[in-house]
Parts: structure tokens; C-alpha cells; sequence
């Protein structure tokens, strides 16, 4: 059966070189009226972790949450799904590094730039300041992950960071580490205290 699934693949699929009827096809089927485009999977994570907490269903609202594999594929992605496309409507979430390729792609696309919230440095960081250092640690030892956070902090190169530099290091240390940790990081926050691009994404949709 089709899902919102079969639809982020195809797109995939379609931005890597593949034929776009499989995507035009699931868009309509699906009645898809908006994506999101993310940097990466823990970015998705995050989103995914949030829409649950509010108990909202994005793939039942028409919502596409795609991670792109990295913010230089944005103009790809938007061109093949914004106006000039598939008509959808276009979000995201971006690093502040980043914010230039997402802007330029948007504006070439035709798409609206004010769409697009931005990361201070990227949204482990956001996330790790909404909850405080302690509380992060806390959850890091809850997921039986505090030794390896122990390993890591005694390496030199982790000495002159500061206590939130280290965890947001921490967590891109192994594969898969930061999509756990983008759910387990959402779920932790209280509702008032969920970051502001973050907040701002979900206000808009």
C-alpha cells in the first residue's frame, strides 16, 4: 500500500536521476500538500519525535518530512517539488551555515524564503540548550550511554570545549547516535521550552 514512505523514496529517487512519474503519481494519490526539507535523518527524527508529542500525524495532514542527505542537494529538491514541480508547498529547517543554499534554492524555486527557520548551529545544539546540559547527561546515562560519553570527554581534543560543544560532539560520534538522541531530546522537553525554529516550523504547518 502507498504511503508517505513510498512517496519520500520516490522523490529520492527522482532527485538522484530517476524518472519524476512514480513521485507525480503518490503526490496525487496521496494528496501530498507540503514537504519539508531537512538537512538529515536526525533532523527528521526530531520533527517526527515533535509531531507525536502534539499528536499530529504529518503523512495525514499531506505533510512530506524529507531528509535530503545534506543541505547542498536543497536546490535539487526544491526545484522538483516547489512551484516549477510538483506545486507543494515548501518548508525546512536549515543550520545557520547553511541558511545561504536554502534561501537561494527557495528563491529560485520561487518558493517562499520566510518558509525556512534556522539553527543556530545545528538542531542538536537547539535542543541541547532548551534542556540544559545536566538534564542531556541525565538522559545520555539513562540510554546507557554514559560511559561512552566518559571516553569521549577524556580525549584533548574535547578539552577546551565547553560542557555543550562536547555533548553536541558526542552525538554525531557514531552512526545512527544522532537520530536516536534527535527523539530522545524531543521527547525530554517540556512544551514551552521546545527550541524556536523548532516551534516555528510546526506553528506554520
Amino acid at each position: 500500500m502507498a504511503d508517505m514512505g513510498s512517496f519520500r523514496d520516490a522523490v529520492t529517487a527522482w532527485a538522484a536521476g530517476a524518472p519524476g512519474g512514480p513521485a507525480r503519481e503518490l503526490a496525487g494519490r496521496l494528496s501530498v500538500r507540503t514537504a519539508v526539507l531537512l538537512e538529515g535523518p536526525s533532523d527528521a527524527a526530531a520533527v517526527d519525535a515533535l509531531a507525536a508529542r502534539h499528536g499530529r500525524d504529518p503523512a495525514a495532514e499531506g505533510i512530506c518530512v524529507l531528509p535530503m542527505g545534506g543541505a547542498m542537494s536543497v536546490g535539487r529538491f526544491a526545484a522538483l517539488l516547489g512551484p516549477s514541480g510538483l506545486d507543494l508547498r515548501l518548508t525546512g529547517l536549515c543550520d545557520e551555515r547553511e541558511r545561504g543554499y536554502y534561501v537561494r534554492a527557495l528563491e529560485r524555486a520561487r518558493a517562499a524564503p520566510h518558509d525556512l527557520f534556522v539553527c543556530a548551529a545545528d538542531l542538536e545544539d537547539e535542543l541541547i540548550r532548551a534542556l540544559g546540559v545536566t538534564r542531556v547527561t541525565e538522559l545520555v546515562e539513562a540510554e546507557g550511554d554514559l560511559r561512552p560519553l566518559q571516553t569521549f570527554l577524556r580525549q584533548p581534543a574535547q578539552r577546551d570545549r565547553t560542557a555543550q560543544q562536547q555533548l553536541r560532539r558526542f552525538f554525531g560520534t557514531k552512526k545512527g547516535r544522532k537520530i536516536h538522541y534527535g527523539r530522545v531530546l524531543v521527547e525530554a522537553l517540556d512544551p514551552d521550552r521546545t527550541p524556536a525554529p523548532l516551534a516555528g516550523l510546526f506553528a506554520g504547518l
